[in-house]
């Protein structure tokens, strides 16, 4: 995507919504050509299209949203476009909650959010999608990291009491002892604790604020929310790639992110989940999903999950974050609904499931999960 192309995307997702609305379909060109092929569910004519690059679909599908999902969505739209030829999904990495404002007001096809749509933007949705709304479809599982940057150091073990206390100024010192307590046989540097927080609307940020009130709620006050809470003195950045970014060069502190997106310069700490110290992983990651609910009062095929961050099952990693493909229940274009469902089930097939695996290191949708989510695709219809 050109730095053109994505600001004017930005802008659209940024603007206010009479705004976003007149500008709906005015993408530049420039934007970046992308597509993805499916294999699962899609039909047996339709793989050996994809396969022999002969697919006759054609058009545009538009999304914003979740930072955290980016190296996944590039990877799926990069796969969909060898297959696909002539469609171009376009997507602006910027934060769920811009993401989600942009689908409610028409400006996108679809979000890509870190958390699932509230009662009251479904009962939004309704202008944009019909009467049925917007529907979360799952689609990516990753663990968020705590990542640091204390010079010699890879490894650190935390608790979410701990983690609370760290985040909301009550820890201000490495050599705090809930910290030592912790780490006993590590030499820790007496270096300034510097806590970094997301400056944005940020689905990772209620993914980890839910963790810390599930999971701390002695330590940690503030209801869980995509915006860091006011008051807290903790250093802010904008995006997963901003707060990673301050880390890096600032020794002594530490933050939560995507972990897709932290690479081996820092340090990552494990969690302590009952009496085991878990590493982050896709793995461990996908065990704390499959240990989750379905969210109250979601019908049909809306797909929200209300995570256990309290889990302490064998290998489980509570702080985990689950995003979501949003899409209209219909759409009044035909070929819109070709094209978002055809990119839809890319995404969940086990060929788009491995190339998010590969590029982003999220955990695999486990198998019951991803039929659900081919079956919540299917669902999408014509609104005439």
């Amino acid at each position: 995507m050109s730095v053109q192309a994505k600001q004017h995307l930005q802008h659209r997702l940024a603007a206010p919504r009479t705004v976003r609305r007149s500008v709906a379909m005015a993408l530049g060109a420039g934007l970046l050509l992308t597509g993805c092929g499916a294999d699962y569910p899609l039909g047996e004519a339709q793989r050996q299209a994809a396969e022999n690059n002969t697919s006759k679909l054609s058009g545009t599908v538009t999304g914003g949203g979740s930072s955290a999902q980016n190296s996944a969505m590039n990877a799926w739209i990069g796969g969909f476009a060898t297959m696909n030829p002539k469609v171009q999904v376009q997507y602006a990495s910027v934060g769920s909650g811009a993401g989600r404002a942009g689908l409610l007001a028409g400006a996108t096809t679809f979000a890509g959010s870190d958390a699932y749509l509230k009662e009251s933007e479904v009962a939004d949705s309704q202008e944009t999608c019909g009467p049925a709304g917007a529907i979360n479809i799952p689609t990516y599982i990753s663990p968020i990291s705590v990542a640091f940057n204390l010079p010699g150091i890879k490894e650190l073990t935390f608790d979410a009491q701990t983690l609370a206390q760290i985040f909301s100024g009550t820890i201000t010192s490495w050599q705090d002892p809930a910290i030592k307590a912790l780490n006993p046989d590590t030499n820790i540097p007496d270096v300034p604790m510097t806590a970094v927080a997301r400056s944005d609307d940020s689905g990772t940020t209620e993914n980890f604020t839910d963790y810390l009130h599930a999971a701390a709620p002695q330590d940690w006050k503030h209801d869980p929310s995509g915006s860091w809470p006011g008051g807290l003195g903790s250093e802010q950045a904008q995006g997963n790639s901003g707060v990673v970014t301050t880390v890096a060069r600032t020794p002594g502190a530490l933050t939560y992110a995507d972990d897709s997106l932290v690479d081996e310069s820092l340090g990552k700490a494990k969690l302590r989940v009952g009496e085991t110290d878990v590493a982050v992983s896709g793995e461990s990651a996908a065990l704390a999903v499959t240990a989750s609910q379905r969210a109250p009062g979601r019908g049909g095929h809306d797909i929200a999950l209300d995570l256990d961050r309290k889990t302490t099952k064998a290998g489980a990693y509570p702080l985990v974050l689950v995003s979501y493909f949003i899409v209209c229940s219909s759409y009044s274009d035909p070929n819109t609904v070709e094209l978002i469902k055809a990119f839809g089930n890319y995404i969940v097939s086990d060929e788009g499931q491995q190339v998010a695996a590969d590029s982003a290191k999220s955990a695999p949708m486990p198998t019951e999960l991803a039929v659900e989510a081919a079956a919540a695709i299917e669902s999408i219809t014509l609104r005439h």
